[in-house]
C-alpha cells in the first residue's frame, strides 16, 4: 500500500512512513493511492466478527508490509480492552428505521478514542524499530487532546504536546487534559479558536527545519492512521445492521470532517452507504459548503456544542482530491484560495457529484437544547449536544432508500458537557466511577500566545533529550 499528498509534491510513502510523518511535507494530506475494496461476499462474511476481529479485517489492507496481521490484532485488542462495554461500539435502537451508535465507551469518552487508543501503541511500536523519537503536536477542539494525552502518556519515544483554545472547550474536556501529570505531556492553552490552534500547527510542520529538529509527528485527523481506525466502526454497524443486503445512511455530527470522511472510506470501499449527514451547529461551515457548493470562512462563535466551533475543516482536501480525479493541482489551487480568501468554489458538476451522497442541517443552540430535551422524552436516552445534533441531521435529512436504516454517531458521553445536559433536560449526567473525583484534581496548564515561534520555544523546552 502506497500513500499520495492531496498536494501531489510530497514523497509517495509507505504506511510506517505515513504514521509518523503526519502532514505531508508539502503541506497535504496523505491518501491511499488506491483504494481497497470488499465484493458483497466478503462483506457477508464479517457477519458474527467480534468488533476487534472485524476491525483487523478493515485495516489490513491499508498496512501494508508495515505490520503483520498479528502485529494488527495485538494492537486492536490492546486498544478495545480499554474500553467499558463489550462491544466496543454498541447500537442503540431510538426509532423505527434509525440506530444510535456509542462511540463514547473508551478511556477519554469520546470517538476520538477508537483511533488513539490504536494509534499511541503503534507509534510505539514503528518508533522502536526505527530508533527514533517524535514530538507529537495536536489541536483540539475539546477531545483530541484528552484522547491522544490518554493514549500517548509516559511513552518512552513520545512527548505531547496538546495545544486548545483557552475558555472555549468545556470544563470536563479541560480536566481531562490538564489533569494528567506526565512528564511526556504537556498542554497548552491558546489564547484564540480551534482554527488558530489548528493553523500553529500547520506553520509548524511549514517549517522544514524546526519539523526536522525536533521530530514532529501530529495525532489529529490529518495523520492517515486516524482515518484508518474510524472507517472500522461504519463497518461494524454496515454489517450488524444487514449490509451488503441493505442500504445505509450515516449522520454524523462535525467540524473537521475527518469522522465522515471515513464514512467515505467505507462506502469506496464497497459499504453500501447511499447517504452521508453532516450535522452543523451554528458554524456552520460544512453545511454551507454542500447547500452552495462554496467553502466560505466566517467568524467561529461559541457554541454548547464546543467540538464543532470550527471554520476551517481540513479533511475536506482529502474529499477534494477524491473528486477531481487525484488532480493534486486542483486542490493545491483551491487551497491557495482559501488561503488568500477564506474561499473556494467548487464546479457545478463536482457540486452536483456531492449532493448525490452528502447532505447537511444545521441547528443553533436553542433547537439543540430542544433536541437534547425531545430525544430524552422520546427515546429515554440521553445525549451530548453534538449527538443530538447528529440525531436530528439524521432525521431530517438521513435515508434515501425506504428499505435502508440510518445511523446516527453518538461521537460523545453526555457527562463531558454536563451544563448543556442539565440545562436542556432538567438532569445532571453523572462521570462514571472511574472519573468520579475529576473535577477535584490539581491541574497542569500552560497558556501560550497565539504566535508559532513562541510556541517553538515552548516545545524545545519541554523536550526530553
Amino acid at each position: 500500500m502506497r500513500y499520495v499528498s492531496t498536494r501531489g509534491k510530497a514523497p509517495v510513502l509507505g504506511f510506517d512512513e505515513v504514521v509518523l510523518a503526519g502532514l505531508a511535507n508539502d503541506g497535504g494530506l496523505y491518501v491511499p493511492e488506491e483504494w481497497p475494496s470488499l465484493d458483497e461476499d466478503e462483506w457477508r462474511s464479517l457477519r458474527g466478527l467480534s468488533y476487534a476481529e472485524l476491525a483487523v479485517r478493515v485495516m489490513l489492507p491499508y498496512v501494508g508490509a508495515a505490520l503483520t496481521e498479528e502485529d494488527l490484532a495485538d494492537l486492536v485488542e490492546t486498544a478495545t480492552a480499554r474500553f467499558d462495554h463489550p462491544a466496543v461500539a454498541p447500537l442503540r435502537q431510538v426509532g423505527p428505521h434509525d440506530w444510535l451508535m456509542e462511540l463514547f465507551h473508551g478511556p477519554t469518552l469520546a470517538f476520538k478514542d477508537h483511533a488513539l487508543q490504536i494509534l499511541g501503541p503503534l507509534f510505539d511500536m514503528l518508533l522502536t524499530r526505527a530508533g527514533r523519537r517524535v514530538a507529537i503536536v495536536a489541536a483540539t477542539s475539546g477531545d483530541t487532546g484528552s484522547a491522544a494525552i490518554e493514549a500517548c502518556r509516559d511513552r518512552a519515544a513520545v512527548d505531547v504536546f496538546v495545544l486548545y483554545p483557552k475558555g472555549r472547550v468545556s470544563d470536563v474536556q479541560r480536566r481531562q487534559m490538564t489533569t494528567v501529570k506526565a512528564a511526556n505531556v504537556h498542554t497548552l492553552a491558546v489564547d484564540g479558536t480551534f482554527d488558530d490552534c489548528q493553523a500553529l500547527v500547520k506553520s509548524l510542520f511549514g517549517d522544514t527545519a524546526f519539523r526536522n529538529e525536533v521530530g514532529l509527528s501530529a495525532v489529529n485527523s490529518i495523520n492517515w492512521a486516524r482515518i484508518m481506525a474510524q472507517v472500522v466502526y461504519y463497518a461494524w454497524a454496515g454489517v450488524a445492521l444487514g449490509a451488503p443486503d441493505r442500504a445505509l445512511g450515516f449522520s454524523v455530527p462535525t467540524g473537521n470532517f475527518g469522522n465522515i470522511f471515513a464514512g467515505y472510506v467505507a462506502r469506496q470501499m464497497g459499504l453500501p452507504i447511499d447517504r452521508l449527514v453532516v450535522g452543523s451547529n451554528r458554524n456552520d461551515i460544512l453545511t454551507r459548503f454542500l447547500e452552495t457548493g462554496t467553502m466560505a470562512q466566517e467568524r467561529v462563535v461559541p457554541t454548547l456544542s464546543p467540538s464543532m466551533d470550527i471554520q476551517v475543516s481540513s479533511n475536506v482536501e482529502r474529499l477534494l482530491f477524491e473528486m477531481h480525479g487525484h488532480d493534486a493541482a486542483e486542490v493545491r489551487a483551491a487551497m491557495e484560495r482559501f488561503r488568500q480568501s477564506g474561499r473556494y468554489d467548487v464546479p457545478s458538476d463536482l457540486h452536483q457529484e456531492l449532493l448525490g451522497l452528502f447532505r447537511g442541517h444545521r441547528l443553533d443552540d436553542d433547537e439543540t437544547a430542544e433536541a437534547m430535551r425531545m430525544i430524552l422524552e422520546t427515546t429515554g436516552t440521553m445525549v451530548d449536544p453534538h449527538s443530538a445534533i447528529g440525531l436530528v441531521a439524521g432525521a431530517v435529512a438521513g435515508r434515501r432508500d425506504e428499505g435502508g436504516v440510518t445511523v446516527s454517531l453518538a461521537t460523545a458521553h453526555p457527562a463531558k458537557f454536563p451544563d448543556a445536559v442539565e440545562r436542556a433536560t432538567g438532569i445532571r449526567p453523572a462521570l462514571p466511577e472511574r472519573l468520579a473525583d475529576l473535577m477535584t484534581r490539581p491541574e497542569w496548564s500552560q497558556d501560550v500566545p497565539n504566535d508559532t515561534r513562541a510556541l517553538q520555544a515552548v516545545i524545545r523546552a519541554g523536550l526530553r533529550r
